[in-house]
């Protein structure tokens, strides 16, 4: 009886520390709810969801690769890159143009990554950390100056509202409830987990693996490319040199958060979107009390630091139970 003592307290301390994030974000809404009342308004949560949806987007499909074993830091880059070239497009050719070119970039780079990483077996984080440098690169010789001006049904899509929540809200909402579902019930989801607990494995059982990767990838360059899109129709405007800038620190943060090691084998994508949420509310929160974006970047870094560390200290819990 004494002997299992010790792996009952350690697996109460693994699930405690599980939902530390949920707890930690529903203390923060508590809080600034008291500290300022804009805070708990329809108003305010829509205007959340509308601000971050590109980070919904994507969160949730980094995540997925993340759980395989694989990592994209290009998001950002990648980003700036899709959403330069759609609004490029916009005002040349129209907007069904734009917003298939925006997509297609997105993609075409996602199928890039994949086929060298998937396939050729290059390292994940060297070969995004170059999209990291070349995306934003390419996408400030494309537009060195911030390009505006777009047909009017691009703005419209970004201001208009359906039940309170404008449609770049939906569109996050509505990608964040698919991705919750395809994981949770679909088979699609146990077989890129067991790609990140053991690739060698999972081919064994007669999962195609490199070609899962690939398509990760390929999952991934869309959801940039419809953050590019969603972005620049917010902003109404495309600045190369500030589009997507830091994306890929939330991204991976909100992914870190949700709870995905960095070696990938587990993790949940609603646990992901909470992350997405908490960074969400804590930046908006500090802006609502006066806090300058200096400050919501630090406390970002700290986050991180501390998803790193909770990350720690349940594999440690693991081992010992």
């Amino acid at each position: 009886m004494n002997a299992l003592q010790p792996k009952s307290r350690t697996s109460v301390l693994i699930g405690f520390v599980d939902w530390i994030m949920p707890l930690a974000c529903a203390v923060l809404m508590v809080y600034f709810a008291f500290a300022t009342k804009a805070f708990f308004t329809f108003a305010n949560i829509s205007t959340v969801i509308t601000q971050n949806a590109p980070t919904f987007v994507v969160a949730g499909f980094a995540g997925m690769l993340l759980m395989s074993g694989y990592v994209d830091l290009s998001v950002g880059s990648m980003m700036a890159l899709s959403g330069v070239s759609a609004a490029i497009v916009f005002n040349s050719a129209g907007v069904g143009a734009g917003v298939v070119t925006g997509l297609a970039v997105g993609l075409l780079v996602g199928v890039v990554n994949g086929i060298l990483i998937g396939v050729l077996g290059l390292s994940p984080i060297v070969v995004t950390l170059g999209g990291l440098a070349g995306g934003r690169a390419m996408a400030q010789f494309l537009a060195p100056d911030s390009i505006f001006g777009f047909p009017p049904p691009v703005g419209a899509f970004a201001n208009t509202s359906f039940l309170g929540i404008t449609y770049v809200g939906w569109v996050a909402i509505i990608v964040s409830l698919i991705l919750v579902f395809v994981m949770g019930a679909l088979p699609i989801g146990k077989r890129i987990q067991a790609i990140g607990v053991n690739p060698r494995a999972s081919f064994l059982v007669g999962i195609r693996v490199k070609w899962t990767v690939v398509a990760l990838y390929a999952a991934v360059g869309l959801a940039v490319g419809i953050a590019g899109l969603l972005q620049v129709a917010r902003l109404d405007s495309a600045p190369s040199g500030t589009l997507g800038l830091g994306f890929e620190v939330t991204i991976l943060t909100a992914i870190l958060l949700g709870g995905i090691p960095f070696t990938g084998g587990r993790g949940s994508i609603w646990r992901v979107l909470i992350g997405v949420w908490l960074l969400a509310i804590l930046k908006n929160g500090l802006t609502l009390m006066n806090f300058g974006p200096e400050v919501a970047g630090m406390v970002t870094g700290g986050v991180l630091v501390v998803a790193a560390g909770l990350e720690a200290l349940t594999v440690w819990l693991r081992r010992r139970a």
